[in-house]
């Protein structure tokens, strides 16, 4: 299950369970979409993989008690700056290839 983790892990802009802000990469790697846009290039600076918006969980149990009452997002704060420069070398390598074919 996913930890809906409450912050982008660049610039520690909140990102709410209902944020169509938000964006992971397939460990989860938490972003903002201006920073997967303008900083990161679509390239996870922890593992090389693209990212997607993040799923929202539904806030009303609409079903088998799948909703953010019985399985609440995450509080823990992942706030590690990216490296810009080291970033910049990282994803010229990669970033011309499709996050499906890296």
């Amino acid at each position: 299950m996913l930890e809906l983790r409450p912050t982008c892990e660049h610039c520690n802009t909140p990102l709410p369970p209902d944020s169509p802000e938000a964006r992971i990469c397939s460990y989860e790697c938490t972003f903002c979409a201006s920073c997967v846009e303008a900083v990161l290039r679509n390239v996870c600076p922890n593992c090389g993989g693209g990212f997607q918006p993040r799923p929202i969980r539904p806030a009303r149990n609409w079903k088998g008690d799948n909703f953010l009452g019985k399985d609440p997002a995450g509080t823990r704060v992942k706030h590690r700056p990216v490296d810009l420069a080291a970033h910049a070398r990282f994803s010229d390598l990669i970033r011309s290839i499709p996050p499906e074919e890296r």
